[in-house]
């Protein structure tokens, strides 16, 4: 029993839809640093690409403006402060479109991954998280030490591409005092750009490996046991006492509903103790009779009560009525084989109302209804 007890605690079933949705409300969702490192520099390498002609046309006037100075302007300090600001506005407008590209990856980064996510509850202060304790024993867990390598390994990649890099470029880079300004700014753009690609191909692929650990562990940790979807399954449906309430309360609000039906019926047709049927069919609106209530048992003594209450008449016929009450549910027209044998007994409640009104001669007793044998039910509900 115990074992019983242990396994159904395991963690083993897939979160719900209800936890998942709860774990976003509480901003729990699966997030990658990595991925949005590199959306950044990916959308900074395409930038550095677009953009370098326009950023290097800008530097080579900056640099123009500044370097170019009349006699006048050498011993002015107002002139030097309009030099400064003007090549401050010009730096700033010339990385401008490089900067909004970065802002939008930075948004677009983290939500690439778990989508977007608003939640107020994850910025509430927990004092949990201001527990020392806890804190070491984060600081001292296995997860911390599997992080800490994790970023080891990270710092590794990264520097052996980056020492790649500059070894690949530096002979191109000692090259550029040699060159002249305006030549030397668009090189220095290049090499930049060709570097930036190079170390966005190292970090898709710390990307690669890092999202699928994320989405991993954040399932993981979502798991659920057995007792915890049974638990969810109480509160969120109610408990089976309760919704066993409810289901009898709805299917008594089904009968009295059913039972209201009973005096617009035609005819009724019983077992005739066990069963009981009632028929309505209106010719000039319906093209098959319909069957609005029907019951066994006390269900079916009551029907007959209000039918005789409201001078309904009541046909005995068992295997008529056993086949109408296995085949039909409330509110339903009757199947197609049962049309000969109805019509006999609506034809006989019609002659007789209009017998009752001094209309025709008095019908005879619908005894011998002809009912298929693939429809000819017992009391148990098979057929005979």
């Amino acid at each position: 029993m115990a074992e019983d007890d242990d396994s159904s605690q395991e963690k083993t079933e897939e979160a719900s839809a209800r936890k998942l949705e709860k774990a976003r409300e509480e901003g729990q969702v699966p997030r990658s640093r990595d991925l949005t490192t590199t959306a950044v520099l990916m959308i900074a390498a395409i930038g550095l690409y677009v953009f370098a002609e326009f950023m290097g046309n800008k530097i080579i006037g900056i640099s123009r403006e500044n370097f170019t100075l009349t006699r006048a302007a050498i011993y002015d300090p107002n002139a030097m402060i309009a030099h400064l600001a003007s090549a401050i506005y010009d730096g700033l407008f010339s990385i401008a479109p490089l900067m909004a590209l970065l802002l939008i990856a930075s948004i677009v980064g983290p939500i690439a991954l778990g989508g977007w996510n608003y939640s107020t509850k994850a910025m509430e202060p927990k004092l949990s998280r201001m527990d020392p304790l806890a804190g070491i024993k984060r600081m001292f867990s296995v997860k911390s030490l599997i992080e800490l390598l994790k970023a080891l390994a990270k710092v590794l990649v990264i520097l052996g591409a980056t020492i790649f890099v500059l070894k690949f470029f530096a002979q191109d880079m000692f090259r550029l005092v040699d060159e002249s300004t305006n030549i030397a700014i668009i090189h220095s753009l290049e090499i930049s750009i060709l570097a930036t690609i190079a170390l966005c191909a190292t970090t898709i692929a710390i990307a690669a490996i890092d999202v699928p650990i994320q989405i991993y562990e954040y399932n993981k940790k979502l798991k659920m046991s057995r007792q915890d979807q049974k638990d969810e399954s109480k509160d969120t449906d109610g408990k089976p006492e309760v919704k066993g309430r409810i289901r009898q309360l709805q299917r008594e609000m089904a009968q009295r509903r059913m039972m209201s039906n009973v005096p617009q019926a035609d005819v009724i047709i019983t077992n005739p103790e066990h069963f009981s049927v009632a028929l309505r069919y209106d010719p000039e609106t319906m093209e098959t009779p319909l069957m609005i209530a029907k019951g066994g048992d006390h269900t079916a003594l009551k029907i007959r009560e209000i039918a005789k209450a409201h001078n309904i008449e009541i046909i005995q016929s068992p295997v008529l009525a056993r086949a109408i009450f296995y085949t039909t549910d409330v509110d339903q027209e009757i199947p197609s084989g049962l049309y000969l044998a109805v019509a006999q007994v609506l034809a006989y409640v019609f002659q007789l109302r209009n017998y009752r009104k001094g209309k025709g001669d008095r019908p005879i007793y619908p005894r011998n209804i002809n009912v298929p044998r693939d429809l000819r039910y017992n009391t148990s509900g098979k057929v005979d």
